[in-house]
């Protein structure tokens, strides 16, 4: 009787997932060139339905649908997620420019939330948070093992209300802690300033809705005086966001016409070639007028490891046409397209549909855009050590090369502390070579004397770690790694009472 109710509960599933099939869009094409595995459905439902009626547990439809929805995606690359209704909304959330929180762009690395980017201006970028550090406890609760929409929703709270958060940190000794208040986060895309010299600084830190619009008010408020000599346009640690905005972007410094970016996919509608627009008004830019100088002025573009998709589509474009000289550290290598399919009314997955490719037919999947003059962080080396693309599980291959890209580590790594600069202050490194650039002056990868005071400084304290350890037991073989720090593995004991731990 049991299994003819299981078997009878399968079918009726089965029917349910054969509905949902049906009701996102398949086409009759692509059911005739793949037709759906039936057997295999039938299968799933079985286990779906023993689930459901026998296991310890009682589980609801939702989640166990959530929950399949979810394992679809295990072994595709980083970036094809399934959006429940909160992750939906975050997406929503960021690319229109508002919502609540710290301001942290994150990701995930060793089981852990991994801070992809600060974004400027927030609670997180002012308590010092940086590109590449481990969150490794959230109100003292471990992240090891959270999913990364648990850790969001943790992050996330009523502005006012306070988050501690505990920071592992390459070259750093110790835990960092960190008390940080949550604020309403509404981001600002793009600042900029005239720099001495008639030289414009134009920071864009992230590609939304108003993006191109914001830049053009910018480049016009630049310019109100006279036309600058030079336009130094910065990309460090922007990590993407809408591809409209970058095609956008690049139109503003190349004529119109000219290819931005092309994508190629399995199917004839990820095929496209987008070109940069005439910026007349349309667009949003009813009534706001691109200055005539931004397609001639002397250009460079700074990027680093933290520059990732459309910020890649921007620097690679510029760079294929030489309007510009790209100067930083290689960019993160992101060179897929995601198409976002929305699967309810608060629901959606997000699919990497398509590779992009610059105007010259290059990817820069794994790879990254190489600048044109490699300058380091700051002036006694790389402050920023994170993955980049090719160290990601399942990352895609790049089809144009049989190289293997570089893993994320940068030589000359500042260790110890870290005393963070401001992007496009005074202290900015990276910056003083772009207008050294701009000027005609040498290019500089970093100051040799003070990279040899960082090795010298790292060199002496690691000399002195062995001093301090016992000499009761041999020493272990010191790795260096980024969970360098990380708290020792703990034991526990199954008894009636529960779970102890062992001593």
């Amino acid at each position: 009787m049991g299994t003819r109710k299981n078997r009878s509960l399968g079918w009726v599933v089965m029917g349910f997932l054969g509905g949902i099939l049906v009701s996102l869009g398949i086409s009759a094409a692509a059911q005739k060139t793949e037709p759906l595995p039936l057997k295999s459905l039938q299968q799933f439902a079985n286990v779906y339905g023993a689930i459901k009626s026998s296991y310890v547990e009682p589980v609801s439809d939702q989640a166990l649908i959530d929950d399949a929805i979810k394992g679809l995606f295990t072994d595709l690359d980083p970036h094809s997620v399934y959006l429940d209704e909160e992750a939906y909304k975050q997406m929503q959330d960021i690319t229109r420019g508002g919502f609540g929180g710290l301001g942290i762009e994150i990701g995930t690395q060793d089981g852990m939330p991994k801070v992809i980017a600060p974004i400027e201006d927030t609670p997180a970028a002012r308590a010092g948070i940086l590109t590449g550090d481990l969150i490794t406890a959230i109100n003292g609760d471990p992240t090891k093992g959270m999913s990364l929409n648990d850790a969001v929703k943790k992050m996330r709270g009523e502005p006012g209300t306070a988050i501690d958060l505990t920071i592992q940190r390459a070259g750093s000794p110790k835990p960092l802690k960190f008390h940080i208040v949550r604020e309403m986060i509404k981001t600002r895309s793009v600042r900029g300033k005239m720099l001495p010299h008639d030289i414009a600084y134009v920071r864009i830190s992230q590609f939304q809705d108003r993006t191109l619009v914001d830049m053009v008010k910018m480049l016009s408020s630049l310019s109100k005086k006279q036309a600058p000599k030079g336009l130094i346009l910065d990309l460090r640690n922007d990590p993407g966001g809408l591809l409209d905005g970058a095609i956008g972007v690049v139109s503003a410094f190349v004529d119109s016409g000219k290819l931005v970016v092309s994508t190629k996919g399995r199917i004839p509608s990820s095929n496209e070639e987008f070109y940069a627009r005439p910026l007349d008004g349309s667009h949003g830019l009813e009534g706001i007028r691109l200055p005539t100088w931004t397609r001639t002025v002397p250009m460079v573009v700074l990027v680093n490891v933290g520059s990732a998709s459309a910020s890649e589509i921007v620097a690679g474009a510029l760079q294929d046409y030489k309007r510009a000289q790209i100067i930083g550290n290689r960019t993160f290598g992101k060179g897929s397209v995601q198409s976002v399919l929305q699967l309810s009314k608060d629901t959606g997955i997000k699919l990497t549909t398509a590779r992009y490719y610059t105007p010259s037919g290059r990817s820069i999947q794994n790879t990254g855009v190489e600048p044109d003059h490699v300058v380091d962080d700051s002036a006694a080396g790389n402050l920023f050590r994170m993955q980049r693309e090719v160290d990601l599980q399942h990352h895609l291959a790049n089809q144009a090369t049989s190289q293997s890209a570089q893993s994320g580590e940068e030589d000359d790594f500042v260790q110890g502390e870290i005393k963070m600069f401001e992007f496009g202050g005074t202290d900015d490194w990276q910056l003083q070579q772009a207008v050294n650039a701009l000027q005609g002056r040498p290019i500089l990868k970093a100051d040799a004397a003070l990279v040899r005071q960082a090795r010298a400084a790292a060199s002496a304290g690691q000399a002195a770690k062995p001093a301090a350890q016992p000499t009761a037991k041999p020493a272990a073989t010191e790795k260096k790694t980024l969970n360098e720090g990380a708290a020792p593995v703990e034991h526990y004991r199954i008894t009636p009472e529960g779970l102890i731990k062992v001593q």
